[in-house]
């Protein structure tokens, strides 16, 4: 399957500059960010979700997760989980299951895009395929799809950069002592007993 015929026409409509790159077969947005040679920060993941008023495509740097609280607060929803694959089979019926792109506004889907996205100058995304990505200009994606905004994005470790664990510092200061050397024991031998 090609770049989806939708998108395609929708961007020389627009007029707008973008590079299509082809990839191996990948299904994940870090295989991808790897396969393109793109930080993950820079790579937009597509997830489709349903909330209490409908399908909301969410878009995030793919080296984020959703944080589902912060979710339903900027799409003012009280609930809020991942479509299943038949929901996104019904709503993009040209595309791979899994390779949307974050034109949701094609498909009647209202998007959502994290902040983080938009620090990057350009974005690559799927172009409806596991094969081929598009990159074009974050500035020229936001007023094509013109999205809510908001901070939804969690990194995946689940700490914030800067920020140590409790007891990671005990565990580098020991790691960086000295090793003792291993006490020799003192051999068992027995002296022959005299009688």
């Amino acid at each position: 399957m090609a770049i989806s015929e939708r998108l395609k026409g929708f961007l020389a409509q627009a007029k707008v500059r973008y590079t299509v790159a082809k990839h191996p077969v990948v299904y994940t947005a870090q295989e991808i960010a790897a396969s393109q040679h793109v930080p993950g920060r820079q790579l937009a993941k597509s997830v489709l979700v349903k909330t209490d008023q409908g399908l909301v495509l969410a878009v995030l740097p793919a080296i984020h997760l959703i944080d589902f609280k912060k979710l339903k607060a900027v799409v003012k929803s009280t609930s809020v989980k991942i479509a299943k694959e038949s929901d996104i089979r019904a709503q993009f019926p040209d595309i791979e299951v899994g390779a949307m792109s974050p034109f949701g506004n094609l498909y009647q889907v209202p998007v959502v895009v994290d902040r983080g996205l938009a620090e990057a100058p350009e974005i690559v995304f799927n172009a409806g395929t596991h094969t081929e990505t598009i990159k074009m200009a974050y500035k020229d994606f936001a007023a094509l799809t013109k999205p809510a905004s908001g901070a939804f994005g969690l990194p995946f470790a689940g700490s914030k950069p800067g920020k140590k664990k409790k007891g990671a510092k005990k565990r580098i200061r020991a790691s960086k002592r000295p090793k003792k050397p291993a006490a020799k024991k003192k051999s068992a031998k027995k002296s022959p007993r005299r009688r």
